[in-house]
């Protein structure tokens, strides 16, 4: 045990010289998709701050592979089997383990780390992330299925496990941080905007003809296929509004544990990822009697 003397802290505080701050480890599931590389571009700025201990993918060997290259991961994970030989071989020298499948996906979600970024797209994305809930992992949600398809079990399953579910969904991350800015009982109500995707300006007779060809040019986002088509037919906002639905008892039931003042501290699209990865930060419990508390 290492005996810390308060004095020279004090003295080295005085000084103005801090000590450096501890290095934080981080598995990203679904590296390559929209919310994925947004992650990883910011664990490649984090100066030495981060350890990598598992990235995961679909089918997207060698961009994984660079990911794992690049994040120096301890384990680089493609769920479909198919995928392995090449994720292996792009892998090879570099000392990082290969795996697929499932199970491997859900292996990867249980290897310690200090915060879990669960990016994966679809329904497929909630075994690993309720694995990492299971174990009282900090887990940055943006997989908006984990509570469209089970909300009440994965949010009591987090409570049970004593597990910090973080939002990273820009949507509900705006919200809570509007619900954070004042009394709750200011709020009259909650309106979710959308962009509207290509099919925005377009008639309704127009839009009766449109080819799914239409439907994959979003004006604005470079999208998965089925998250372009969701937003093309509005389909992603009922999803949200589910999902809002099976979020409203998180705090008032004591389900998570939210960062308080983050509005103050974050701007810009990618500040949710970027602030649930900041070093020495840490996610007090909301009081269920605060005003504030719940989304």
């Amino acid at each position: 045990m290492q005996v810390v003397n308060p004095q020279r802290q004090n003295l080295k505080r005085k000084a103005g010289t801090a000590s450096p701050p501890a290095i934080r480890t981080v598995t990203v599931l679904g590296a390559t998709g929209s919310v994925g590389t947004s992650t990883v571009d910011l664990l490649k700025r984090g100066n030495g701050r981060y350890q990598v201990e598992a990235v995961t993918a679909h089918r997207n060997a060698a961009q994984l592979a660079q990911i794992a290259r690049d994040l120096c991961a301890r384990v680089a994970v493609v769920a479909d089997p198919s995928a392995y030989a090449e994720l292996k071989a792009a892998l090879a020298g570099s000392g990082i383990e290969a795996a697929s499948g499932e199970a491997a996906v859900i292996e990867a979600a249980e290897r310690p780390a200090d915060w879990i970024m669960a990016a994966v797209s679809g329904s497929v994305g909630l075994k690993p992330t309720l694995a990492a809930a299971k174990l009282g992992r900090t887990v940055a949600l943006a997989n908006k299925e984990c509570l469209v398809c089970a909300g009440g079990m994965f949010m009591r399953t987090a409570a049970a496990a004593g597990a910090t579910v973080l939002p990273v969904d820009s949507e509900h991350n705006a919200i809570f941080q509007a619900l954070s800015a004042g009394p709750r009982e200011d709020v009259s109500r909650v309106v979710i905007t959308a962009s509207g995707g290509p099919f925005r300006t377009w008639t309704r007779d127009a839009m009766r003809a449109a080819t799914v060809e239409q439907a994959l040019k979003h004006p604005n986002w470079s999208m998965g296929p089925k998250i372009t088509i969701d937003s093309a037919t509005m389909m992603n906002k009922c999803l949200e509004l589910i999902e809002a639905a099976s979020s409203t008892a998180w705090s008032s039931t004591g389900m998570a544990r939210w960062w308080r003042n983050w509005a103050r501290r974050i701007c810009g699209s990618r500040s949710p990822i970027a602030w649930h990865g900041q070093p020495g930060s840490t996610a007090p419990r909301r009081d269920s009697t605060s005003p504030a508390s719940d989304r």
